[in-house]
């Protein structure tokens, strides 16, 4: 053999190792994808969470955050390009996904988590979404070093002279901070029965339901309705901290209180039969990623839940092992969810997404000055047209009550 062609058998030989090193490197990282709405503190909270299991499961996660989760997941789910998980912030989406077969079962124990919110992301015995966060919505707020505590019901907190932060304006959800409030209303004023009746398609054009509306009206005051549609949530929750407004309705989590400022503000439920309404940010898998259900099922896990709620953001946990909180305001609100309390879900949120999303435009509408009858009775054509030909209902029950501790 040649010089040369001994040179060149060599390089050939040293190339040939080198691709064989380089295909026989550490193999790639499993990876999930999951879809989630949250940003600023909320996130910050999930992520953290995430890192630790990234550490722990070596499993990559790739997280994709919009505002737009309806209209972006829809979008995707008809594209045949689903993430492996998603959150899903209303049981209208888990059952609409469950019906068009997009959503797949999940092998988790969902056996610790309080009712509702476990019962309403099962269907025929399967478990299709795990709540992963949950919040308290029936909270009326105040600063307890300036206000003097509000009675505890709407009618008797309609007489009072003090000032309400409001802001309806939140993105693509715009109108939600309104809609919270009115099912607040109804729920307390009427009870469970009617509560469920609307939200399970009665009509909106009803007494019960109109008063409800009138009542919110009458409650905040014309004149702190009126611009309220393009206020932000968070710019009228600020209100309280400089003493530009008094009360403020909604949950903890999005009220945003500094931590260093939280024990200023103490709360009042205005429900005299202790009904409160809930909500929860589902986590529902759309693919066969055999590591989605490692997450999914980690996700659901005390340890990490409870990380979850001592991280920023003031999430609560529905999962009734975890108990500690290292907030005294977030623990005693956490609290509400094992004591006895009937827990009703949210109204807009157990509605057809459909539904839920003219229930916010009617909001908007309302609080420019539309008359009240002409919305009820589009949103009746809404729901009809929802219901014909009939679309996938909610899972039962919407409302529930927990063994206390």
């Amino acid at each position: 053999m040649s010089r040369l062609t001994e040179s060149l058998a060599r390089c050939a030989l040293v190339l040939g190792l080198l691709l064989a090193a380089a295909g026989c490197g550490a193999p790639e990282k499993d990876r999930v994808t999951v879809m989630v709405p949250w940003s600023d503190a909320e996130f910050q909270a999930f992520h953290s969470v995430i890192k630790t299991f990234e550490d722990r499961y070596g499993i990559d996660v790739d997280v994709q955050v919009t505002r737009a989760l309806t209209q972006q997941l829809d979008a995707a789910v008809a594209a045949d390009a689903a993430p492996d998980l998603a959150v899903l912030p209303s049981v209208g989406a888990i059952a609409k996904y469950q019906a068009g077969d997009s959503l797949r079962p999940l092998d988790v124990d969902t056996s610790s988590f309080v009712e509702p919110l476990r019962e309403l992301a099962m269907a025929d015995g399967d478990v299709y979404a795990v709540p992963v966060k949950a919040d308290i919505k029936s909270l009326v707020w105040y600063d307890h070093k300036v206000t003097k505590k509000p009675p505890a019901t709407w009618a008797a907190l309609g007489a009072r002279p003090e000032s309400w932060c409001l802001g309806l304006e939140s993105g693509p959800t715009s109108g939600w901070p309104g809609a919270d409030w009115i099912a607040d209303i109804l729920l307390a004023e009427e009870g469970v029965g009617t509560y469920k009746a609307w939200v399970s398609g009665g009509k909106w054009d009803s007494p019960p339901v109109r008063d409800a509306w009138k009542t919110w009206q009458d409650l905040v005051g014309g004149g702190t309705l009126k611009g309220a549609s393009t206020r932000r949530f968070s710019e009228a929750a600020d209100g309280m901290a400089d003493n530009t407004c008094s009360l403020g309705h909604g949950t903890l989590s999005a009220m945003a209180f500094p931590l260093d400022q939280v024990d200023r503000y103490a709360y009042v439920t205005p429900s005299p039969d202790q009904v409160l309404e809930v909500s929860a940010d589902f986590v529902g898998k759309f693919t066969d990623n055999k590591s989605a259900d490692t997450l999914i099922s980690y996700l659901a896990s005390p340890q990490a839940q409870r990380a979850w709620v001592n991280g920023p953001g003031y999430a609560l946990s529905a999962n009734e092992e975890v108990t500690q909180y290292d907030n005294s305001t977030q623990a005693r609100i956490a609290g509400m969810l094992r004591s006895g309390h009937t827990l009703c879900f949210s109204a807009a949120d157990a509605m057809d997404p459909d539904v839920s999303a003219a229930f916010y435009r009617a909001v908007l509408n309302f609080a420019d000055g539309a008359e009240l009858t002409g919305l009820l009775q589009a949103l009746d054509r809404v729901s009809k047209e929802m219901r014909d030909p009939p679309p996938p209902s909610p899972p039962s029950p919407l409302c529930g009550t927990p063994n206390k501790d």
